[in-house]
């Protein structure tokens, strides 16, 4: 398969915007309320490597339950959490475990259910 040169540029641009955003999320800044939007980061067991990958995500959230979710069919984070649903979430500077429920369509969601 020959790689599309604009889908190096977006990876590429997710991970320059990640580097500046997460930074600020994992003070606690941009979290959201306990009934709201803002963004977490999340933390997933890389299927491959074993090793915690990390990456920053806009969410909805009542109380203890967070969606996520991307259009992208290709997302590592997600597929982390098909192969491994436990994860930890950084809400309000610290990190909480928690348990991925995926769903894949149009529109790949995860329910993140906090512990």
């Amino acid at each position: 398969m020959i790689p599309n040169p604009s889908d190096q540029i977006i990876r590429t641009g997710f991970r320059l915007l990640n580097k500046v955003v997460e930074p600020a999320l994992e003070r606690g800044l941009g979290n959201p309320p306990p009934i709201g939007v803002g963004a977490v980061v999340i933390e997933t067991t890389g299927r491959v490597s074993g090793e915690p990958r990390r990456v920053p995500l806009m969410t909805s959230r009542i109380g203890d339950r967070l969606l996520v979710s991307t259009v992208r069919p290709d997302s590592q984070w997600m597929a982390n959490l098909e192969a491994d649903p436990h994860l930890r979430v950084q809400v309000g500077g610290e990190f909480r475990e928690a348990t991925a429920d995926t769903t894949r369509g149009p529109l790949n969601v995860a329910v993140l259910q906090l512990a």
